[in-house]
């Protein structure tokens, strides 16, 4: 990790499928908001400090006081997200210090991504351009057809759920988005569009830990981890 890392947190999302009617980041998860526990993972690597987070520009007065009040010395950089996640990231990599070699883009609502899963994927990236942290599909996995009958069953062992952090060679992402916005493609998340961009990719190793908070059954589950003490 000794190259010169930036950190970018898409955060303009709103909660409404947790039942909220503010942003998903802010949301409170034992007693701190989600955001913050996120931030804390990178904080420990020193990768918080001048990170970008794209938010919804109605919030900017809430997220000023949220890590004004958890990081007072952090310099965090606001800036307005986008439509979809896709136009968020781009405003945030349209934000970064010109001196930024890697990237790295986690979802604000993984508050229990691990220091090795943020370390591996950086040395990846260095080294191949582009990665994600993923892990393999313990579930099998069925593709449905248009009634939803079965249609196809792939091969478990080739089977990955995505994850974040996605951390890139600058200007690996930057083509690739560049690319997609030309073509007016939308994209599910940013490593998928420097595949489609003709790049290589690297799955880093991720922990079941690692998930979403997006309904109230996860914020659910999230509570139970931190009560138990288990990331």
């Amino acid at each position: 990790m000794s190259h010169r890392l930036q950190l970018l947190i898409p955060a303009a999302g709103m909660g409404t499928r947790l039942g909220a009617d503010r942003p998903k980041a802010l949301i409170d998860l034992a007693g701190v908001p989600l955001l913050v526990r996120t931030l804390r993972r990178f904080a420990d690597l020193d990768l918080a400090d001048g990170c970008i987070i794209m938010i919804a520009p109605q919030a900017r007065a809430e997220f000023e006081g949220v890590l004004r009040a958890h990081f007072p010395a952090m310099r965090a950089q606001l800036v307005d997200g986008g439509k979809e996640r896709q136009d968020s990231v781009r405003n945030g990599l349209a934000a970064l210090d010109p001196a930024t070699e890697i990237v790295l883009i986690h979802d604000a609502a993984r508050p229990f991504v691990s220091a090795d899963s943020i370390r591996a994927s950086a040395d990846a990236a260095a080294e191949f351009g582009a990665a994600t942290v993923a892990i393999p599909s313990i579930d099998t996995i069925l593709v449905s057809d248009g009634d939803a009958f079965l249609a196809d069953t792939p091969d478990r062992k080739t089977l990955w759920a995505c994850q974040t952090p996605q951390t890139f060679r600058v200007e690996v992402l930057r083509y690739a988005h560049e690319i997609a916005l030309r073509e007016h493609f939308t994209g599910t998340d940013d490593a998928s569009l420097v595949q489609r961009a003709g790049g290589k990719v690297k799955l880093v190793m991720g922990s079941p830990l690692n998930f979403k908070v997006t309904t109230p059954q996860d914020l659910a589950l999230a509570r139970c981890v931190i009560e138990g003490g288990l990331a």
